[in-house]
């Protein structure tokens, strides 16, 4: 089974709010078995346009990825974010030679 990555973009208004937010979503990540992969990091944008974060989080298959976002927990931390930052947010499958 693949697995799967939220891969967001970000412009984040009040980091102080951001930091709870990043708290909130802490137990919801570990129960659906989240992963960062990216998480802020230093990028440089070589076509098109992009937020200033970007940030990957892998999880063990796409069901788990979805249902991540669905729960009521994670639905709070998001509800914390909203008013200070503009997001874009892809869950996507990841490929599977195998």
């Amino acid at each position: 089974m693949p697995k799967a990555y939220w891969i967001a973009h970000a412009e984040v208004s009040d980091p102080e709010v951001y930091e709870k937010y990043k708290a909130a979503n802490a137990a919801p990540f570990a129960e659906y078995g989240a992963r960062f992969i990216v998480r802020g990091g230093q990028q440089e944008v070589r076509e098109g346009q992009a937020k200033s974060r970007t940030v990957v989080i892998e999880f063990p298959s796409l069901e788990a990825a979805q249902a991540c976002f669905d729960s009521d927990a994670y639905q709070a931390a998001k509800a914390i974010r909203d008013p200070i930052a503009v997001a874009d947010l892809v869950i996507v499958e990841g490929y599977d030679d195998a």
